[in-house]
């Protein structure tokens, strides 16, 4: 259950970051005040109304087109990475040094190698605890 915990918040965090750090924009195309088309990936259809012309040719008065395109543009954020250049130097030598004993953490020790091989064991010919009656308790 732990390991599946565990699983779960990685990825969720995984997420996050990445949604974070993209960026888009949506584009909106309304007539008056209804919505006709959205779009995330590629340009919007329009309804076709801003292609109408007027039949007279002479007039002065200029008529504000009833169709708009509104984009909202989300920006991801772009200073996620710090550069390791842009550290003091007490910060750089702390990180190395974190790292080189960190990764030291996990070499194996070499169980083969035995210290007290050649030694035979000690020769015990009676129990010293019993012959002197100590106990610890």
């Amino acid at each position: 259950m732990k390991k599946l915990a565990h699983k779960f918040i990685s990825v969720a965090m995984a997420v996050v970051v990445l949604l974070s750090t993209m960026s888009f924009s949506v584009d909106m195309h309304y007539c008056g005040d209804m919505l006709v088309d959205f779009s995330i990936m590629e340009q919007v259809k329009t309804c076709g109304m801003e292609k109408v012309k007027t039949d007279c040719e002479n007039t002065t008065i200029t008529e504000k087109s009833c169709c708009t395109d509104t984009q909202l543009v989300i920006e991801g954020a772009e200073s996620i990475k710090v550069s390791f250049d842009q550290l003091s130097f007490d910060q750089q030598v702390f990180v190395a040094t974190f790292t080189y004993s960190y990764i030291n953490l996990f070499q194996g020790i070499d169980s083969k190698k035995f210290s007290f091989k050649d030694y035979p064991p000690p020769f015990v010919k009676q129990n010293v605890q019993v012959l002197h009656q100590t106990f610890l308790i």
